[in-house]
């Protein structure tokens, strides 16, 4: 072996604690992390350590979801939704420091459309954010955010189906 020839790591899955009836669909790269009851993990994600995702939570395919992420049950991440635990707090990547890395915490019953980014920020339950939204502040009150960075939208409504009577 020369020092031109590549390393090569292998994806794969390794070290996770699995709750019952998971469906993980291959290729993935989920190694150190807990999955709850029921999750189903698309093609093509990674879940880093120390991950834990709640029970029935859906991850489609594409994500990233690093480490110091808490993501709750019954939630939905979309297709490409990249986590951030690195803020560039130096000026620059914290290059494997731990110590400059941010947790983020997801409630329940949060919706994360597809391409959204995640920066590390606490989410409460029953938020829904939009497709390419960009999360750079706590959410703290239920509801509708979209756009980058993302700002509140609305309120989420339990009925949003009523029909309106026309004469």
């Amino acid at each position: 072996m020369s020092d031109n020839d590549p390393i090569l790591l292998e994806s794969g899955i390794r070290d996770v604690s699995f709750g019952k009836a998971v469906k993980v669909v291959q290729p993935a790269n989920l190694y150190g992390c807990t999955i709850g009851d029921g999750c189903f993990v698309g093609p093509f994600v990674e879940i880093q350590k120390d991950v834990t995702i709640g029970d029935r939570t859906k991850i489609q395919s594409h994500s990233f979801i690093c480490e110091l992420v808490s993501i709750g049950s019954d939630c939905f991440v979309g297709h490409g939704v990249m986590f951030v635990n690195d803020t560039f707090s130096i000026g620059g990547p914290a290059r494997g420091r731990r110590e400059l890395w941010r947790a983020t915490k997801i409630g329940d019953r949060v919706s994360i459309g597809s391409n959204a980014t995640i920066m590390p920020v606490d989410i409460c339950s029953d938020v829904v954010i939009g497709a390419g939204a960009v999360v750079t502040k706590p959410i703290t009150k239920p509801g509708i955010y979209a756009g980058v960075p993302a700002r509140f939208i609305r309120s989420a409504t339990s009925d949003q189906s009523s029909p309106t009577k026309r004469s």
